[in-house]
């Protein structure tokens, strides 16, 4: 279920020059918030798998060339991103909001790395483009990282909710 959230997070789109800003990092914490870290990957894993085979999922269509455009190593990091913050919510109690928030910052971050390392590597070495630092951090974390780090204080809040009824569900 969670990877056609994060499918239809792509296509909730708020325009930005150079990249869109999606609700997929919110689906994709949620992910790791609600289904802990194993599950919260397969389900990236899942979304993942759909695009590349075609299905457009992705916020510029689908199909195995989707690995040459500049904005795929955000998808690579969704990946890193659920499990990071599935592993650091943990199971044994219910998490604190405070925990949610770290959580969801620390998979914020590694969907961010990772995403501007390949966007500069494709950018690079594959589009044969001249990036300044100044370029990478315009693109890559100016014009979205403030809407994403919003989200994650949602997903969060949400997940401060949901979570209990989750584990009072589980156990009975």
């Amino acid at each position: 279920m969670f990877s056609a959230f994060i499918a239809v997070g792509a296509f909730i789109k708020i325009p930005a020059p150079f990249m869109p800003i999606t609700l997929q990092t919110a689906f994709v914490t949620l992910a790791g918030y609600l289904l802990g870290e194993r599950n919260g990957l397969k389900s990236v894993l899942i979304y993942m798998a759909l695009g590349l085979l075609g299905i457009p999922v992705f916020t510029g269509g689908g199909g195995i060339g989707y690995i040459f455009k500049p904005t795929f190593g955000y998808i690579i990091g969704f990946a890193f991103g659920a499990y990071i913050t599935g592993k650091l919510t943990g199971r044994r109690s219910e998490p604190t909001y405070f925990r949610l928030i770290a959580a969801g910052a620390a998979g914020l971050s590694a969907i961010y790395a990772i995403g501007a390392a390949y966007y500069v590597m494709i950018s690079k070495f594959y589009l044969n483009m001249d990036i300044t630092a100044y370029h990478v951090i315009i693109t890559c974390f100016a014009m979205v990282v403030p809407g994403d780090i919003l989200m994650t204080f949602a997903a969060a809040f949400a997940a401060r909710r949901i979570l209990p009824k989750l584990q009072k569900e589980n156990a009975g």
